[in-house]
């Protein structure tokens, strides 16, 4: 008597993808970032080892999240670039507000005279 297979049950799923407050796309209910996934894809990182940088998230929700990335290029591409373009703007204002230049400034003379110093 031949085994009779099974049917495979055909479902879509949800995207385990949000988009948080501030427009950021996060995947499943962590913090994590669409822009952190891929970046290390297009690096070359695999979805397991994807999974072992950032242990909160389920292989199956990072190729999930692969998955929509490669089949849809030029929306999460254009979404990456305004990220970027975003990302970028706040580290410009965080440094035109904060003093981290003088800071940096103060300390590279202070290692320069210590390097002055005679030996003691």
């Amino acid at each position: 008597m031949r085994a009779v297979p099974m049917p495979l049950v055909l479902e879509r799923e949800a995207l385990p993808l949000r988009q948080d407050a501030d427009g950021v796309i996060r995947i499943g209910q962590t913090r994590v970032t669409l822009e952190s996934v891929i970046s290390l894809y297009e690096q070359g990182a695999s979805a397991e080892e994807i999974m072992l940088l950032y242990r909160v998230l389920d292989l199956h929700d990072i190729y999930a999240a692969l998955s929509y990335f490669l089949g849809h290029p030029d929306e999460t591409q254009a979404y990456l670039e305004r990220a970027r373009r975003t990302s970028l703007g706040a580290r410009r204002d965080a440094e035109r507000r904060s003093p981290m230049a003088q800071i940096r400034e103060r300390l590279l003379r202070y290692r320069d005279r210590a390097d002055d110093q005679p030996a003691g």
